[in-house]
């Protein structure tokens, strides 16, 4: 299981429903990867740390007990000529069993993973689309596109345009004061530096759980 790919696959879901959509003339666009806010954030990277502190000991077990089917497979294709039938059935049930509830103990554990997201996610996603609409509203934007979500078809944006890390910043502070930030000023405004942005402002289809 992909704990930080895992993330930005639910992400997309927790985020879209509350995107910033309008058409005017002389419109103010902006971009922002949501995806790539969220982890940015330091919210985002404790949930990440608390998922994966939570399911690595699982998947280390299920490792473990793949290896223990593959070696009972091995001994059955080796062996197979020579060992009595009712040894090969034996070994036959064994790796059918293993298999079964292995197969059901991960099922078990990508439930209970996509649980936990959805409960982590939930209202981290909902805060950061507050911090995105506020800083729109208080920055004049007409319109604010996510680029990491694969449903927002825009093939070419300028990084002087994508405020991903304006958010983070404004986003952490607003968590770490327990309020409201000020809100920094558009990229590209009198007296500020256009942030870069975490990757190519291509949109991208989210990472599936794996």
């Amino acid at each position: 299981m992909g704990i930080r790919s895992s993330l930005l696959a639910v992400l997309a879901t927790v985020c879209l429903a509350g995107g910033l959509y309008a058409q005017t003339p002389n419109m103010k666009v902006a971009v922002i990867s949501l995806q790539g806010a969220l982890v940015g954030t330091k919210d985002g990277q404790k949930a990440a740390q608390e998922l994966e502190a939570k399911f690595t000991p699982k998947r280390k077990d299920f490792d473990q007990r793949k290896a223990e089917i593959g070696s009972l497979q091995d001994q059955l294709r080796k062996g197979s000529n020579t060992m009595s039938q009712d040894k090969r059935a034996e070994l036959e049930r064994q790796i059918d069993e293993q298999t079964k509830r292995l197969n059901r103990d991960e099922q078990d554990a990508q439930d209970e993973l996509n649980s936990e997201q959805q409960r982590l996610l939930q209202g981290l996603g909902q805060r950061l689309m507050a911090v995105v609409t506020k800083y729109a509203k208080d920055n004049s934007y007409t319109m604010v596109l996510d680029v990491s979500s694969p449903n927002t078809p825009v093939m070419y944006a300028s990084s002087a345009i994508d405020i991903t890390q304006d958010i983070i910043s404004l986003y952490d502070k607003t968590s770490a004061n327990g309020g409201p930030a000020a809100t920094p000023h558009a990229p590209g405004a009198p007296g500020t530096t256009a942030p870069k942005p975490g990757g190519s402002a291509m949109a991208t289809p989210p990472s599936g759980v794996r």
